[in-house]
């Protein structure tokens, strides 16, 4: 008596004979209760002689290993792996890209629709995923950086040229970690072929120009504020903005700020100066939980306010919160020197 418990192979070989006395060898597939066939375009010859039966052993071979993968397809299947598409175009797999970046409420759609349309004007648009190498990379860096024009016939700016460079690069990172590819070929490509940005040179506030700040009128006292508390801890605006009363804390005659930044998502523990602590709004303590310390305007406002207040002061810089950040305060942050 034949064992039940033996499950049936969803994938078997199956020959049918042709008019011409061969044989086409098809699989029998049994998958989700549907049963298909698909033909091999195999066949086996009439065993004439030894060379048949030996060209028939290897089509066998073949036949066999379609069926393992077909096999391995199903499993893996029901295991909820997803299956490798070879034939996915580097377009497409783009699309694929930023479609899945827009539903994660990504800001770089714009971006990456344009890194499309250069792919495509560059020769990708028939391209396989797979079949995307370092030259290739290679050839997109240049067209970016010596080809491509904009429509007022000038070059990108290599910043510009970055960014499309990373979408690319960030969309086959993607492939890699979905199982598209096995590897990022742009990965290949020396540090010396890359898009380089030059280094600007950044601006910073010495102490004597922080002296003059605080010793001129702001039209707007809670830009002052906020702008002189960040030259003395280094916060972003981003931060600045979102600063509430619990992320004040006083203990053992100390004050230190406890934060979670805004860009980085890290916590922050700092201890506030004595320089610091003169630039909070008076009365910060009794503030209610939840409520802003430095209720500014918006950030094209208040930019506009400090290109005012430091024209004020005589000094002629680009002065924005990255400025107050580059700030060269340290030794003044422990001796407290700056007098207000």
């Amino acid at each position: 008596m034949k064992n039940r418990n033996i499950s049936k192979e969803p994938v078997r070989i199956r020959t049918k004979k042709i008019s011409n006395g061969c044989q086409s060898i098809y699989l029998d597939i049994y998958r989700n209760g549907v049963r298909v066939y698909e033909f091999l375009k195999l066949y086996l010859i009439p065993p004439i002689d030894s060379y048949a039966r030996m060209q028939n052993k290897a089509t066998m071979r073949a036949a066999y290993a379609i069926k393992t993968k077909r096999t391995i397809e199903i499993a893996n299947e029901k295991a909820g792996i997803q299956q490798v598409h070879k034939g996915i175009t580097l377009l497409r797999w783009m699309q694929n890209y930023r479609d899945e970046q827009a539903k994660r409420g990504r800001k770089c759609i714009g971006q990456l629709n344009r890194t499309i349309a250069l792919l495509a004007e560059y020769g990708g648009k028939r391209r396989l995923l797979r079949e995307v190498d370092m030259e290739f990379g290679l050839g997109f860096i240049y067209y970016l950086t010596e080809v491509y024009r904009t429509v007022y016939h000038k070059p990108v700016t290599k910043a510009t040229a970055l960014d499309y460079y990373r979408g690319l690069c960030s969309a086959l990172n993607a492939a890699v970690r979905a199982g598209e590819i096995r590897e990022n070929p742009l990965n290949k490509i020396e540090s010396i072929n890359k898009i380089k940005i030059p280094e600007s040179r950044r601006e910073y506030l010495t102490i004597d120009e922080v002296k003059q700040l605080i010793a001129t009128p702001c039209r707007m006292h809670n830009v002052k504020q906020a702008y002189l508390f960040s030259c003395f801890c280094g916060l972003r605006i981003s931060d600045i903005e979102a600063l509430r009363r619990e992320n004040i804390e006083e203990e053992q005659g100390r004050t230190r700020l406890n934060i979670i930044m805004r860009k980085t998502k890290t916590p922050l523990y700092l201890p506030l100066s004595l320089q610091a602590l003169k630039w909070l709004p008076a009365g910060y303590m009794a503030f209610k939980p939840g409520e802003r310390l430095f209720k500014l305007p918006s950030r094209t406002y208040g930019n506009a306010i400090l290109k005012q207040w430091s024209t004020a002061a005589g000094i002629n810089k680009h002065i924005t919160y990255h400025t107050a950040r580059h700030r060269n305060l340290s030794y003044s942050l422990k001796t407290n020197r700056l007098q207000n």
